[in-house]
Parts: structure tokens; sequence; C-alpha cells
């Protein structure tokens, strides 16, 4: 728990911010909320133990921590630069769980630090119901004593914390997070639309890809883990017979009908990697095509 004494201000009393601040009263938390929506701000201190403050100002004057879960990066700046900065105690803490640009988190972070101010970028994976029931996934970027101190916060919102390094680097993993689950949910939008318009149904769809594709078979587990972070790059698929396969379902999908945006772009690129490194190369070597574009690697 915190130290005895210790406010919170809880700043966006949105869909994730509402749940979460009453996460924090239920836990303990004496907190003053804030929202552009004074109505709102004053309903949710009826039905709790909280404190409805009439601005941003008002609510972290006094503060030693003042969260905000607002919906962009403007939003964020004003409330920060614009007013939690001159109103923070000496020594606290501010911290942004919405998502936010990595730059721009960085940016505010060193004003925060000119002021002997913390500020973390702690943003969350999962919905609604996760943050009703304290367990979201959160994502930690910014000086390891600033997170200490705010472990037992983030410990009441969520299942587990990820210290990702400096500040932004929360920010940065969120991104490519909600890029990775936004392009496989795409993906398979896209793969299950063209079985059905082929005639294939689409539970049984759901069945057989739950089981080729996801658990054991997900690309992570089975291939960029074992294979590309080891550069073991030893699946025993040659790239060439998946450009070929994932060109069959692109001209299948062309010949029915079906929309193709994203295997066309996935054939193009498996096509490229089997150009350049050749295609009898292990189908893991096609995280070459990235790692040298990006002069990193993934080991």
């Amino acid at each position: 728990m915190m130290p005895a004494g210790d406010t919170i201000a809880f700043i966006g009393l949105g869909h994730m911010g509402a749940p979460m601040a009453a996460r924090l009263v239920a836990k303990g938390f004496a907190l003053r909320v804030c929202d552009l929506r004074a109505d709102a701000a004053a309903a949710f201190a009826g039905a709790r133990r909280a404190v409805a403050a009439a601005s941003v100002r008002d609510a972290v004057a006094g503060a030693q921590f003042a969260i905000a879960m607002l919906p962009d990066d403007a939003a964020v700046r004003d409330v920060m630069l614009g007013q939690a900065i001159e109103a923070l105690s000496a020594g606290g803490v501010a911290i942004d769980m919405g998502t936010s640009s990595p730059a721009s988190t960085r940016a505010i972070a060193e004003a925060f630090a000119q002021r002997r101010l913390g500020y973390v970028d702690a943003p969350v994976m999962g919905g609604v119901t996760f943050a009703r029931d304290g367990t979201l996934d959160i994502m930690a970027g910014g000086d390891a004593d600033c997170i200490d101190r705010c472990l037992p916060i983030f410990e009441a919102l969520g299942r587990h914390t990820w210290r990702c390094g400096p500040s932004g680097a929360g920010h940065a993993l969120k991104a490519i997070a909600n890029f990775a689950n936004a392009a496989t949910l795409v993906a398979l939008l896209e793969a299950m639309t063209i079985g059905r318009k082929f005639g294939l149904e689409t539970a049984f769809m759901a069945d057989a890809l739950q089981a080729m594709c996801a658990g054991r078979q997900h690309p992570l587990e089975k291939k960029i883990v074992p294979q590309v972070m080891s550069r073991r790059f030893a699946t025993g698929m040659a790239m060439g017979l998946i450009a070929k396969d994932v060109g069959i379902a692109a001209d299948l999908a062309h010949a029915i009908g079906a929309r193709a945006s994203i295997a066309d772009a996935t054939r193009a690129l498996w096509q490229e990697a089997a150009d350049h490194y050749g295609a009898t190369r292990d189908q893991s070597e096609v995280a070459r095509l990235w790692e040298d574009a990006a002069g990193v690697d993934l080991q």
C-alpha cells in the first residue's frame, strides 16, 4: 500500500479510466478525480470514497501521484504541461497510463525532470473487464526508482508490470503490441473471408485455425522465439515454399472475387525475401528482411 497520507489525482474517467479509478478506491487509495465532464467526476465521487475536483490543477495540487488516462498526445500534453507540472507535490510522480507517442512522452518527461518531478509512461493492455478485475498488463517506462514508487498502484491495477526501460519505452511496447494484434486480426479476417467465399464454414475455419495458427503453432512461440532469437533458422520449411503457398491463397482470393490486400502484400514480402536470400533458405530467415533494413537483429 502507499505511504499513509499519499494522494492520487486521477484524470480521465472514460471507459477505461473509470473502472481503473474505481479499482484504486476499492483497494484503499485516496483519490481526487477529474474529468472534462464535471458531472462524470461528481457521479464517480458520489458513488465511492473519492473527491471530485473542479479542475486538473485542483485535483493535482498537493498530490504525490497524478495518473492520466486520456485519449491522445494532445490531451496528455495539455494536462501534464499545462496544469499538472505546476501543481504536483515536490518529488511527486506523474503517470501516463493511456497510449501516447514515445517522442512526446520523452519531451514531457524531460520537462518534469527539470523540475525534479518524476514521469512514468505506463500504458495498459486489456479491456474494460480487465480494468475492473485488476488484471491489466502494465508496460512501464522511466526512471527505475520512480517505477518502484508506482508499483503499489500498478499491483492494484494489473496482473504484471513489464519494466520496459527508459522514458517512452512503455509507450513503444504498447504501440508495437497493438500493431501486432491489429495486423493479426485483419490477416485472420481476410483469410477467413477468402475461405468463406470459397465455401468453407466459418465455425469450422475458426476451430481449424485455432489449432493450426494459435498456441504451439503461433509464429511467436513456434518460430520467432526458438528459431529467430536463437539464430538456428531451422524450422525445416523453405522460404520459397511459404512464398508459393501465400501466392496460392492470394490467387484463390482473386479468382473468387474476395479482397486480398493483405495476401498480396504478404506474397510480395515473402517473394522479395526468397529472391534476395534464396528460396531454399529456412522460412524463419524471412526475419532478415526487416533486420537488415533496420540494422538490428532479434537475437
